[in-house]
């Protein structure tokens, strides 16, 4: 592994590891009346772009970042259903 890809690890993992404060904080209080359907939405149609993009050119800190965030997104996205 070269210094970019682990740069692009680290990059990964840093951004990917934002959004469990926010999965936490919803599952612990039962409440998403802040968090915006419509960005999270848009949000996990990107990730999905990404991850396509990612598979494409074979990148790992691509494919890694992505699919967790994807999860992680999706995981706030079912709280803001189950909790409306």
């Amino acid at each position: 592994m070269d210094t970019v890809e682990i740069i692009g690890l680290v990059a990964a993992t840093l951004t990917t590891v934002a959004f469990v404060p926010q999965v936490f904080k919803a599952w612990k209080n039962k409440s998403t009346k802040d968090v915006s359907l419509t960005m999270y939405l848009i949000l996990l149609t990107g990730i999905i772009l990404w991850l396509y993009y990612g598979f494409a050119i074979k990148s790992l800190p691509i494919i890694f970042a992505n699919a967790i965030t994807g999860v992680l997104v999706l995981s706030i996205l079912v709280l803001k259903i189950k909790h409306k």
